[in-house]
């Protein structure tokens, strides 16, 4: 019945604002949290207090260097005209030093902002991912939220910072730019014998897409049984007959396993985790260990070669000024 495809909030309980369990050492929240309608329509309507501490003010800081270090580079390309700034920010780019400066530090309009400001965001983000685990920590809670958020940083060193040490340049660095970003990432497939064909990267994109499935398949089944209370999920754990039951019988009924209200969680984190762990992967062994990935998985015979028709496939690294080996 529609009244129960309840995709948006349809009751929104409002009150005074809740501030939290108290903490040790009295820790200090700012505002007093308001409620926000639209907020309400996707889960709780309460926005704030937030607890921002030494950790929190100071990734901020440092982020808001690296953005406006960014942003003020983008638009002295415009010549500092704020409408073609907006027209033109999916073309807009701050890209990484030439291969000549290596690892070396280059003068600030030829890299050297673009080291700054990876440098700035970098910070940031550690200190980020710092406050998140000391509040976690605070509260008592596991830190399986952290480790998470770390799998990601992960990624965004090695692109940013690990695999271009390994390199020895600056200048595999990924630019800070929408459009540049996904020319870089094309660029790059093609010059390691296009990603497709690296089974980390094939990893990646079976956990994305796995998680993406998983987490739609948990959400659907807990908006599915909110009719019978599924999203009080302590109270279902002990009742028989209820959402959590129901849920489960479905689908076994469906696929033959269920998760259980605990595991399908667990599920969940370790696939949305190992998306950017693999990826990460992947993207480290492209030019550090591997040159040519489709010739290497020609090697080890991951995909089958090509018909005669096409002639021989010839490694583009063992080319010399034109001339075939």
């Amino acid at each position: 019945m529609i009244e129960y495809q309840n995709i948006f909030s349809s009751v929104q309980v409002v009150g005074p604002a809740e501030v939290g369990v108290p903490l040790p050492g009295n820790s200090p929240r700012t505002g007093k949290g308001v409620a926000w309608h639209l907020l309400g329509r996707f889960g709780n309507a309460q926005l704030g207090p937030i607890y921002l501490g030494p950790l929190g003010l100071a990734s901020i800081i440092f982020g808001t260097l690296a953005i406006n270090i960014i942003g003020f580079n983008m638009l002295a390309q415009v010549n500092w005209d704020p409408i073609q700034f907006v027209r033109q920010l999916f073309w807009l780019s701050l890209d990484p030093p030439s291969p000549a400066y290596g690892l070396s530090l280059p003068p600030l309009n030829d890299g050297g902002w673009w080291l700054m400001s990876g440098l700035f965001l970098t910070i940031s983000i550690m200190l980020w991912w710092a406050r998140v685990y000391t509040r976690a920590r605070a509260l008592g809670l596991g830190t399986h939220v952290a480790w998470a958020f770390l799998a990601a940083i992960w990624l965004f060193l090695v692109l940013g910072f690990i695999r271009p040490l390994l390199m020895g340049s600056w200048s595999e660095g990924v630019p800070f730019g929408i459009f540049s970003h996904l020319d870089w990432t094309a660029a790059f497939s093609l010059r390691y014998g296009n990603l497709f064909y690296n089974p980390f990267h094939a990893l990646s994109i079976a956990f994305l897409y796995g998680s993406a499935l998983i987490f739609a398949m948990h959400g659907a089944t807990i908006l599915a049984v909110t009719r019978f209370g599924g999203e009080r999920e302590i109270e279902q754990i002990v009742d028989r007959g209820g959402a959590s039951e129901r849920a489960a019988l479905f689908w076994r009924w469906t696929m033959g396993f269920n998760a259980t209200m605990e595991s399908i969680h667990r599920w969940a984190w370790w696939f949305a985790v190992l998306c950017p762990l693999t990826g990460g992967i992947g993207i480290l062994l492209s030019g550090t260990v591997v040159d040519n990935w489709y010739l290497w998985s020609m090697k080890h015979g991951v995909v089958p070669p090509y018909p005669h028709v096409f002639g021989t496939v010839i490694d583009p690294a063992t080319v010399i000024q034109g001339v075939k080996p």
